[in-house]
């Protein structure tokens, strides 16, 4: 079937079939091509633009900025279903790999010793992508690429409608809203990180904190089990240029939110409404060191005294 003989509604079809088994099978565009008789450029062309639409269409309805009536539901939520109060969120980066780009060096090999972009994401108690970066260096840690993120900025100069500080339950000094992280992002006061292994020396007070955060922590990485489990091109390497893997990437975040707030499936027919993604590209912040302050030792304390009341 050639695209000049098929009318708009058969190639909006035809486009759907390739993008879905695309991404839910992570074939290679040499094997959607020779399977469907087209030509390799074409497949290429019909993801880019797919994946551009799904976004465009799709990520203000199921991702939108984050409001501050988004962040109660989340911080309700983590505390009803994990016992973590003041929680807006849970972060952690996954490394997606991909075909090494021409002339990139190193900046690209993880830790993990394969190539990979990484995809950062704040997820809430339902699995949920509530922000995402996608595209940064596999070299980079998750704390870095979190500070020189748009998201990261935003929270760090008080932009993003985060909730007023509250007093955590049975306690009366007031504790900012925070996310929640592993040991690769730094301490700060809108960021919770449990305490080094070397610090706790049989500490239960800080034991009992550490095993409550990890927790709660646990969504962010079973919302990327799911997401590679429905999207199984995450279990290979992306064949695909830089730009293209990110939206890709950003494409299956978005039908996720989709098909965990509907829990069922539907043609995407009714989702194309004329909307704009937000964009909330920030000028640098200057650099001033990853050195935990005193306040936000302060506001650990606070949990601490919380989860062993």
């Amino acid at each position: 079937m050639h695209l000049e003989k098929v009318n708009l509604r058969q190639l909006y079809v035809i486009s759907l079939i390739y993008i879905c088994r695309f991404l839910a099978t992570g074939d290679s565009l040499k094997t959607i091509g020779h399977s469907y008789r087209m030509g390799f450029s074409t497949v290429s062309q019909i993801i880019n633009e797919v994946c551009d639409a799904i976004w465009k269409h799709i990520q203000p309805i199921y991702m939108p900025e984050p409001s501050t009536e988004l962040w109660e539901r989340t911080i309700s939520g983590f505390e009803n279903s994990w016992q973590f109060p003041n929680c807006i969120g849970s972060i952690y980066g996954k490394h997606v790999a991909i075909k090494c780009p021409p002339n990139s060096g190193s900046n690209y090999y993880c830790y993990l010793k394969k190539i990979s972009i990484v995809l950062l994401a704040i997820v809430d108690h339902e699995y949920k992508f509530v922000c995402v970066d996608i595209g940064g260096y596999g070299k980079n840690s998750d704390g870095g690429i979190f500070e020189a993120s748009s998201f990261g900025q935003r929270m760090s100069r008080g932009l993003l409608n985060i909730p007023p500080n509250r007093a955590l339950p049975g306690q009366n000094e007031e504790t900012p809203c925070v996310l929640i992280g592993d040991e690769a992002f730094a301490l700060t006061s809108f960021l919770m990180r449990p305490f080094p292994y070397r610090l706790l020396r049989h500490d239960i007070r800080k034991e009992k904190y550490n095993k409550s955060l990890c927790r709660a922590r646990r969504v962010v990485e079973n919302a990327f089990g799911i997401l590679a489990q429905k999207w199984r091109l995450f279990y290979r390497p992306l064949e695909l240029t830089i730009e293209t893997s990110i939206k890709v990437i950003k494409a299956t975040c978005v039908l996720h939110n989709y098909l965990r707030t509907e829990k069922r499936d539907l043609l995407f027919s009714h989702l194309l409404e004329d909307a704009e993604p937000i964009i909330g590209a920030l000028d640098p912040l200057p650099a001033d060191g990853r050195r935990a302050t005193n306040y936000s030792f302060q506001i650990r304390e606070n949990f601490v005294n919380f989860f062993n009341t």
